[in-house]
């Protein structure tokens, strides 16, 4: 296989497992684990970037507010995410979260149309609007939004635009994010370790390694996506990024039993047609562009 496409879809592989491993750590807190999966990750981060002696970037970058402020914003949004899919996944929700991950995509579509003044193409549009039948749908059988697919689609989606515009590659624009989420974090673990609130550091040893690996656990498939995102192109990777939301989805019905109804299913359906269309004519698209050129 393609080395770029192994790369990347071992990424989506291991994000699509990930809910097995927070189920581990289920019994800490959601914005504990969400502490520790920053502070971890920075620590791990910061021994690469060490190793490969790639520090010249930091001073240049804290030294020019625009990357600063594009960075917090993205550090923000991508916290936001992570905090949303721990709790999905601690309180029953993987189906849901995995159908947050469906319909990126589609939010991706949407704001290039009203940030970058992109022009969607007449399939895309039927596309979206196949989604919004589907959460329209699911919408009235639960009888309330499905909040949770709508919040991590749309942090998602706005943190890949920023990092599509960044001016710091995948290594170094991670870095930065944690950290400017590294003070919080640390204040954070620190206030609930004095008030007794905390589970680290744990008198179970298993319990201390879980939160402590969260660092590479969060940091490693988001090295190797990008590894394989720079030699792929775009009609590939959105092929590979469905593994994700897939693998969730099967965990969560057949691993955790949460209910999968037919009413349910329909709505699933609605978004998987749309999937399937904007996939297709992403496709063909790319086939027809290089014979124009």
């Amino acid at each position: 296989m393609h080395l770029g496409a192994l790369s990347a879809a071992l990424a989506f592989v291991w994000w699509g497992l990930f809910p097995l491993y927070f189920r581990i750590v289920a019994g800490t807190a959601p914005g504990e684990v969400l502490a520790h999966r920053i502070v971890w990750c920075l620590l791990f981060l910061a021994g690469v970037l060490t190793l490969r002696r790639q520090w010249a970037w930091l001073p240049q970058a804290m030294c020019q507010p625009k990357v600063l402020a594009a960075f917090t914003a993205s550090a923000l949004l991508i916290a936001a995410n992570w905090l949303t899919y721990i709790w999905s996944v601690s309180n029953d929700h993987v189906i849901d979260a995995s159908l947050g991950y469906f319909i990126t995509p589609l939010f991706n579509v949407l704001l290039g149309y009203t940030l970058l003044h992109e022009r969607p193409r007449r399939v895309q549009w039927v596309a979206l609007g196949v989604a919004t039948l589907g959460v329209v749908w699911l919408t009235v059988q639960t009888g309330k939004l499905p909040w949770i697919a709508l919040v991590l689609g749309i942090t998602f989606a706005c943190y890949g635009l920023l990092r599509k515009v960044a001016v710091l590659g995948p290594l170094e624009g991670l870095t930065l994010e944690t950290i400017v989420l590294g003070p919080l974090a640390l204040a954070a673990l620190a206030f609930w370790a004095r008030q007794g609130t905390g589970t680290f550091p744990s008198a179970e040893l298993a319990t201390n390694v879980w939160l402590i690996a969260l660092g590479p656990i969060t940091a490693v498939p988001l090295l190797m996506f990008a590894a394989g995102a720079r030699s792929l192109s775009m009609t590939t990777l959105g092929l590979l990024q469905y593994i994700g939301p897939t693998i969730q989805l099967a965990v969560g019905v057949w691993v955790f039993n949460e209910p999968f109804t037919p009413a349910r299913l329909i709505g699933f359906a609605c978004i998987w047609l749309a999937l399937l269309i904007y996939t297709l004519d992403s496709w063909r698209v790319s086939r027809l562009a290089p014979t124009s050129a």
